[in-house]
């Protein structure tokens, strides 16, 4: 589409169409209210930059009826409240994506993460936008994936003109104002209106499409990059040589066939079974407890999603109730005194059966056994810029062992 040349722009239409949209999607009035509108003759149609600032063009104003420009008023406040220009960046650094193609490629993958579940209930399909089922792509997929599954070629040829600006790819463009512009909204403020918005729809969760509440509980409970180490630390310990593994007749060992008239066992792998101490000294804040909950959910998903596997159990200076887990939420996290982990290693190493793999999710505050343990062993480290005791500052804790495997929770990924 080329570029506009109109007159001056109808912002009564525009605010009229921008009220209707946050009428049918009151969930997301806090992001539309929050976009400072900027007129500009060199927009396709409506563009956006990371800052909030919405570029306007005149022309598509006057020719687009108030139901469409509803539409595309929630679809380009869609793509900065999912961080498409964020996300986009970083696709293009890992995947080694170049020029205005491959940012192109990326608009067109991030509309149709957007726009698969975004019109009808009152918003009505803006002319030309895109869908995966116009691409022949299944839709409820994430910008990235829809990324792999297509390329520029003829059966997108007619998306050229697309272009919603900077904040659905983070390329810049020639209108942009930039971060030093008028009407930026800093990183605070923007994120304060992705949880406003994220609020709203989690308020509403029979009313909300799936795409959006799935981005609500992410904006609530963020991936986070230590939680795909901790999985997979425990994955590895649960899955090596030795682990959950024992003899048993009930399935002969092919070797049996060598030697007449003696029926040898097989080697059969049996389900590993976890033990999640979580520290609950004075030292351990309560942001620190809530997420070893949710740590323990992600444990729990490493070793298949078998809760009757895991068990559960707070620890101080002593070891507390151990629990099997129904849910995660539902473990009281008692405690609050002074730190000593290994009476949780005993009383861990205590049950029968024994547990294959311990998960200690601690503060680090806490002598550590003498001896490495039978079980394989995985520490969580929740993120300290300095480490010492609560009632003496020159205190400085024991490192973990080098037996066991430490993710550090809540910094920047780093494991051992």
């Amino acid at each position: 589409m080329s570029t506009d040349h109109a007159g001056t722009l109808d912002r009564d239409k525009l605010f009229t169409a921008r009220l209707h949209a946050a009428r049918v999607r009151p969930y997301l009035a806090t992001a539309l209210f929050a976009l400072h509108v900027v007129e500009s003759r060199r927009v396709p149609t409506m563009a956006v930059d990371p800052y909030w600032r919405c570029y306007v063009s005149p022309a598509f104003v006057d020719r687009t009826p108030v139901e469409e420009l509803a539409g595309v008023w929630v679809h380009e406040v869609s793509h900065l409240l999912r961080d498409h220009h964020g996300r986009g960046d970083r696709v293009a650094r890992e995947r080694g994506l170049t020029g205005p193609g491959e940012r192109l490629r990326m608009n067109i993958a991030a509309d149709c993460e957007i726009n698969d579940d975004v019109f009808g209930d009152g918003l009505a399909r803006p002319e030309g936008a895109v869908e995966p089922s116009s691409l022949l792509l299944p839709e409820g997929q994430l910008m990235e994936d829809y990324l792999r599954q297509f390329r520029l070629g003829p059966r997108v040829q007619h998306l050229a003109w697309l272009d919603c600006g900077s904040g659905a790819d983070g390329l810049q463009r020639q209108w942009d104002l930039g971060p030093d512009g008028a009407h930026a909204l800093s990183p605070q403020e923007r994120d304060a209106v992705r949880f406003r918005a994220a609020e709203g729809i989690t308020g509403r969760p029979g009313n909300v499409p799936l795409g959006w509440r799935r981005w609500a509980e992410q904006v609530f409970h963020p991936p986070q990059p230590w939680r795909e180490l901790l999985g997979a630390a425990v994955r590895s310990a649960v899955s090596a040589p030795g682990m959950g593994e024992d003899y048993s007749y009930g399935r002969p060992s092919r070797r049996s066939a060598g030697i007449p008239g003696v029926v040898l066992p097989a080697l059969r792998r049996r389900p590993p079974r976890v033990c999640v101490i979580i520290d609950t000294s004075g030292s351990v804040s309560d942001t620190e407890l809530g997420s070893a909950l949710l740590e323990v959910a992600a444990i729990t998903r490493a070793v298949g999603g078998r809760r009757d596997l895991v068990t559960v159990f707070p620890c101080d200076a002593a070891a507390h109730v151990v629990r099997p887990l129904c849910q995660a939420e539902g473990i009281p996290l008692i405690g609050g005194g002074g730190t000593d982990l290994r009476t949780g290693f005993a009383r861990a190493l205590r049950q029968s059966p024994c547990p294959d793999v311990i998960v200690v999710l601690t503060d680090g505050q806490t002598p550590w056994p003498a001896s490495r343990p039978p079980s394989r062993t995985v520490v969580g480290l929740f993120h300290r810029a300095a480490r010492c005791h609560e009632d003496d500052p020159d205190y400085r804790s024991d490192s973990p062992p080098e037996w066991a495997r430490v993710v550090t929770i809540g910094s920047a990924p780093t494991a051992r």
